[in-house]
């Protein structure tokens, strides 16, 4: 079943166009990975399905509905969460704090039970133990997952991940995708933009290349990676 959906989405900036009537399909309950070479439009797109960026043109669907004109906010609210590619915490605030700020805004908790929802999420990506710890204290891997964490709080139906990945050691990043793949294991639906490609593959079950605005292929990832125009566009032309 299809959970949220792009289609004919166009995005410009003044003169600038950055997405050439995209369609996309998330279905419910998978794992999408989403390619592509730098200024293809991916973190883009992760903005007109999230809400932070309006459409120039096409429509925005989530579970049936049209969801063009909802703002952010509201978008979290009814299930739909980001992730951003720098971790934007608050850095005069606990991790709790951080994640408490989600669960009441994100999933409009209110006292004890949005301290529950907080700290379960913390518990949820292994930051349990810090809770009390100042957020501006951590260390890389640490506010990668406490932005996790903080999309977790709102209580996700889909989670949107922006380059979740980078700037991680191979150990660090072994450790998030064991955490990715359990989230999706436990049936979140996730959207994940990655440059890591080992570490993307050990996660999805479906693949979205991008190029120049545009959706090149999609498919069963080891096809999409082997498809010759995506090869050109975003391997140099060398097979994965």
């Amino acid at each position: 079943m299809d959970l949220l959906s792009g289609k004919g989405i166009v995005k410009r900036f003044g003169s600038l166009q950055v997405l050439h009537g995209v369609d996309i399909t998330i279905r419910r309950g998978e794992a999408l990975g989403v390619v592509g070479p730098n200024g293809a439009g991916k973190t883009t797109l992760f903005g007109v399905l999230a809400g932070t960026l309006p459409a120039t043109e096409g429509v925005v669907h989530f579970e049936g509905q049209d969801i063009s004109a909802w703002t952010a906010a509201t978008r979290c609210r009814h299930g739909i969460a980001r992730t951003h590619q720098v971790p934007r915490p608050f850095l005069g605030m606990s991790v709790l704090e951080n994640t408490l700020v989600a669960a009441q805004h994100g999933a409009a908790l209110r006292g004890a039970a949005a301290v529950k929802q907080a700290q379960d999420a913390l518990d949820r990506v292994g930051l349990g133990a810090l809770a009390a710890r100042p957020t501006a204290t951590l260390g890389l891997l640490d506010r990668k997952r406490l932005e996790l964490a903080r999309t977790l709080a709102t209580r996700p139906t889909v989670l949107l991940l922006d380059e979740i990945g980078g700037g991680l050691t191979e150990g660090e990043l072994h450790l998030l995708v064991d955490l990715i793949g359990t989230l999706r294991d436990d049936g979140l639906t996730i959207v994940w933009i990655e440059h890591v490609l080992h570490a993307l593959l050990r996660v999805i079950n479906r693949l979205v290349c991008m190029d120049a605005g545009a959706v090149l292929a999609e498919g069963a990832p080891h096809e999409v990676m082997a498809n010759p125009l995506v090869m050109s566009a975003y391997l140099g032309g060398v097979a994965a």
